[in-house]
């Protein structure tokens, strides 16, 4: 079963994509906009490339990585591979898995983004997540620190 699928079986959704402008990224978002508390990862050929979370609405987030801050270093590099997969004909597209506000411990409402975040990296490994990125550096045997993460036969899903 690949990750992607894995995903999906617990409920993520396509929610959108990014597309190119002649100087940027475009954010296209279908559904979950307005959500908050969402998991959120980027898709290219089937690969499950980056998660993340937020607590702001989806749409507030994903803007980060269309318009990153000069010291917003994750939003930066995200808008960086975007912007290379896109530039090489592949297509990025955007799932999520929105919290349905359903999930309680007594009295308190259980973040299911907070919740499921760090197993999912560390069971998936993401290639442009942190914790995914210097392993797989070291796999492909990369001597270009700063060269962009392509999915690709070596850390495709399995």
């Amino acid at each position: 079963m690949s990750n992607l699928q894995k995903l999906i079986d617990i409920g993520f959704i396509k929610v959108g994509k990014w597309s190119r402008t002649p100087s940027a990224i475009k954010l296209f978002l279908t559904d979950c906009a307005e959500s908050p508390n969402v998991l959120y990862c980027f898709v290219s050929d089937g690969a499950v490339l980056y998660l993340g979370k937020t607590v702001s609405p989806l749409k507030q987030r994903l803007y980060g990585y269309q318009n990153p801050g000069p010291t917003q270093s994750t939003n930066i590099n995200g808008n960086k591979n975007i912007r290379s997969l896109i530039a090489d004909g592949k297509e990025v597209d955007i799932y999520a898995l929105p919290d349905n506000g359903l999930l309680h411990f007594g009295c308190f409402h259980i973040n299911l983004a907070a919740g499921l975040e760090d197993s999912i990296v560390k069971t998936l490994n993401p290639i442009w997540n942190k914790t995914g990125t210097v392993k797989k550096r070291n796999q492909l045997n990369q001597n270009e620190p700063n060269k962009t993460l392509h999915p690709t036969a070596d850390n495709a899903p399995v």
